[in-house]
């Protein structure tokens, strides 16, 4: 099968990560997919190889922001210069009640979930521009929605991501780079098979929390309520773009 196209995948290893890759490998893509856990990637490699794929695999620790830009430099070598799509996947998820949960753990969810992006994003730049018509898929979530009750950290890193995702869209499209984001409601993977919190077992009833001050602010939370494509278009008006 002939490899005309690239994707890199951050948290290739396992779930949504090693799905995505095994789908683009199937779609002749030559994948780039990085993880902290090497043993995962080399079975991954040997996945793709058997799909008749291609694959380039390889440890990548996506706070680092030195083994991103040397991992995207590697990749990008291997695909001629090309990176048609970035695949910011890596995240980790802490459930409990906010107090309860230890802060250095949070902190490290907040480093992988946001930071992590951040770094992807940074480096990618330079090899999404040199390439046509390329992607940015960020991995958000459904908590990205509404800030979820025992996921208060993970789902404002959620935020983060959606914000920076609608930011970029907009900002980038001047390089016709594409960003997006994908909003999962509740993927059965190893990161959730010990997770049980009341949001993921029922809807809650929300109380009003986002109270804006200000006659500017007011229309600003109202047109949060306006569809997407109408908020987008505000939004580049305002921006001057």
């Amino acid at each position: 099968m002939p490899v005309n196209r690239s994707v890199f995948i951050t948290g290739a290893a396992a779930g949504i990560g090693r799905a995505t890759a095994l789908t683009f490998a199937r779609n002749g893509y030559l994948v780039g997919g990085y993880d902290i856990d090497v043993a995962g990637l080399g079975s991954l490699a040997t996945e793709i190889s058997a799909l008749g794929g291609k694959s380039v695999v390889g440890h990548l620790d996506v706070t680092d922001h030195d083994e991103m830009a040397q991992r995207l430099g590697e990749f990008a070598d291997a695909a001629g210069g090309r990176l048609n799509v970035m695949v910011n996947n890596a995240g980790i998820l802490r459930a409990g009640r906010f107090e309860e949960i230890d802060i250095s753990a949070q902190l490290t969810e907040i480093d992988i979930n946001t930071k992590g992006v951040v770094n992807g994003l940074h480096a990618a730049f330079p090899y999404l521009r040199a390439t046509p018509n390329p992607v940015v898929v960020n991995l958000a979530s459904a908590s990205a929605i509404y800030g979820q009750p025992e996921l208060a950290t993970y789902s404002a890193t959620k935020f983060f991501v959606r914000g920076i995702t609608e930011a970029l869209d907009i900002e980038w499209n001047r390089y016709g780079i594409r960003v997006i984001d994908m909003w999962p409601l509740y993927v059965h993977t190893a990161m959730t098979d010990s997770i049980k919190t009341g949001t993921t077992e029922s809807r809650q009833v929300m109380r009003q929390v986002h109270f804006p001050v200000g006659a500017q602010t007011k229309v600003s939370a109202l047109s949060a309520r306006l569809p997407l494509w109408l908020q987008r278009l505000l939004t580049k008006r305002v921006a001057g773009m």
